[in-house]
């Protein structure tokens, strides 16, 4: 790996790496990487801070991550200088407040009460996006042809470009994504984004009365305007991304052993670069 990695390729690959759920006690163990990662919070490019909340929301679904995490150097004020910024977008603002609640209720005992604090941070994000904006819901997608790193890089994209979008965690061993999205966004513009790509197909996975599941496909002729994020750019494109040829960085499910060399190198790079 270069030694002349900038923040965006290392903040994104520290994304790629979190949401593979077998990385995630790895990477908040190590030293260097969860310091880093609250440094970019305060990087000028929103791009790079949005990226971060990713990981960090991404870390934060390890339960056994939490109390650390919520106890790091900077972890709790950082997040709360992005959700009082007036220049951070409204969907940074809102992944930042969702990870913060979730960290202030580490420590409980009952679910419960971790989903009381994930809807409080719900209906104080109205503020910050405005009176428009309503609670957030949860979308579950499930993806044909969401095989492997490439797919789910795809899928990715797809999805970051749609406003409205919050979060979103891949299953790759079951083909499904579970995306959490604004209340006023409807879930087809999902399907259509991903459909887009031309190699995944989206279902909506709903739950039954009896507590099954069942998958309902999209109306083929539904003509849902998709509409594109301008708060947040772009990611950069894999044929432009300095992490191109750092297709081994993204863990497959099963196996933790492919991605912590990079780690390694990513945690020294952070260890580097404490200012920008």
């Amino acid at each position: 790996m270069s030694a002349e990695l900038d923040a965006l390729t290392v903040v994104n690959q520290l994304r790629d790496l979190a949401a593979d759920p077998l990385n995630r006690r790895a990477i908040v163990e190590d030293q260097g990487c969860l310091p880093g990662l609250i440094l970019f919070f305060d990087h000028p490019n929103p791009q790079v801070v949005y990226s971060a909340l990713l990981a960090v929301r991404y870390l934060a679904e390890c339960r056994a991550n939490r109390e650390k995490m919520k106890g790091e150097l900077g972890m709790m004020l950082s997040l709360q200088n992005v959700m009082q910024k007036s220049t951070s977008p409204g969907e940074t603002k809102l992944l930042a407040s969702e990870i913060y609640e979730i960290l202030q209720a580490a420590g409980k005992e009952e679910a419960e009460q971790a989903e009381a604090a994930a809807a409080s941070c719900r209906r104080k994000a109205q503020f910050f996006l405005g009176s428009n904006n309503k609670r957030a819901k949860t979308v579950v997608l499930h993806i044909d042809g969401l095989d492997d790193s490439t797919r789910r890089s795809l899928c990715e994209e797809a999805l970051l470009k749609i406003r409205g979008v919050i979060s979103f965690t891949f299953q790759m061993a079951v083909k499904r994504c579970v995306v959490r999205i604004r209340s006023d966004l409807k879930a087809e513009a999902l399907g259509t984004a991903i459909n887009s790509t031309k190699v995944m197909t989206a279902q909506q996975v709903v739950k039954t009365e009896n507590g099954g599941e069942l998958i309902v496909p999209f109306q083929e002729d539904s003509t849902v305007e998709v509409e594109e994020n301008t708060d947040i750019p772009d990611y950069l494109p894999e044929d432009e991304s300095p992490s191109q040829e750092q297709d081994k960085a993204v863990t497959r499910v099963g196996s933790i052993t492919d991605g912590m060399g990079w780690l390694s190198t990513a945690a020294n790079f952070l260890t580097r670069s404490f200012y920008w």
